[in-house]
């Protein structure tokens, strides 16, 4: 029994340092001063410290400000919209036993089958057409609406595993569909919306393909697309610019996960995922 634990603690290392080495190279060559990069040790510690050096150049170049506060919009209005629409759409088909439920939340969940790639010429052509491209409003919608299905299906999973008597209940004692879902379910549903918020704010804020197809002002685009922009031909930033940036605008979802992480695990396990 000695052996297999410790073989499996052995194993767990490995794993763990195969994870963390990409993590490795980040930190080790943000934090590297830019004359001292050559591209020949990538894995030695650097002499200096250039990290600030390195985020204050990344934040100039890339025009991070405007960009962050408008992630920060998508990231935590489009999720906040999708759990509760989500909900919703979990309450109807599960509690309320909506004809057809199972149908609807196929029709629902259906548009996560088919490649986001797929999508990008429609998107454009309708967001242009719209007069809606270039906007914080379609970057929002289009976020809030890729975040539905999976809220729907993590609410439909939860929902369906209370009781179906605490609804009747609730009906016979005269609350109402609204105070029934509003007062009782969703207040029930707490670590399971929090969970869903976390994962599709991880999804909005890591963002490249949408914000590159759907912006391009400063004040508009999402802040993996201002960063993307150092790495251009025209931007002239060095690899560690370019990570140091990408190591700040990192923090914000590494922060908010550690902050909730009871709160997401509670919510996965409670809607069985």
């Amino acid at each position: 029994m000695k052996a297999v634990k410790s073989l499996r603690y052995v194993v767990l290392a490995v794993l763990s340092a195969i994870w963390l080495a990409p993590v490795y190279l980040l930190i080790v060559n943000a934090i590297r001063p830019v004359e001292e990069y050559d591209g020949t040790e990538n894995w030695t510690p650097p002499h200096g410290f250039g990290l600030f050096a390195n985020i204050a150049q990344a934040w100039e170049r890339a025009d991070l400000g405007p960009s962050i506060g408008s992630t920060v919009l998508y990231s935590v209005l489009g999720p906040l919209i999708a759990v509760v629409l989500g909900a919703m759409a979990g309450f109807a088909i599960t509690v309320l036993r909506l004809r057809h439920g199972f149908a609807w939340f196929i029709v629902v969940f259906g548009g996560t089958v088919l490649p986001m790639q797929m999508l990008l010429v429609p998107l454009f052509l309708g967001y242009a057409g719209g007069g809606i491209y270039d906007s914080q409003l379609g970057l929002v919608l289009i976020y809030t609406t890729i975040s539905v299905p999976l809220a729907a299906l993590m609410m439909r999973n939860f929902f369906s595993g209370i009781s179906y008597s605490l609804f009747e209940a609730a009906i016979m004692d005269g609350a109402s569909i609204p105070r029934v879902f509003g007062q009782i379910y969703l207040p029930m549903a707490r670590p399971a919306l929090i969970a869903v918020f976390i994962l599709q704010f991880t999804f909005t804020w890591n963002d490249l393909l949408l914000g590159l197809s759907l912006s391009r002002s400063d004040n508009v685009r999402p802040v993996m697309t201002s960063l993307s922009s150092l790495q251009s031909a025209y931007a002239g930033a060095t690899v560690p610019v370019v990570l140091a940036g990408a190591l700040i605008v990192s923090l914000p979802t590494v922060l908010v996960f550690l902050l909730t992480q009871r709160f997401f695990t509670r919510g996965l396990t409670l809607s069985q995922i």
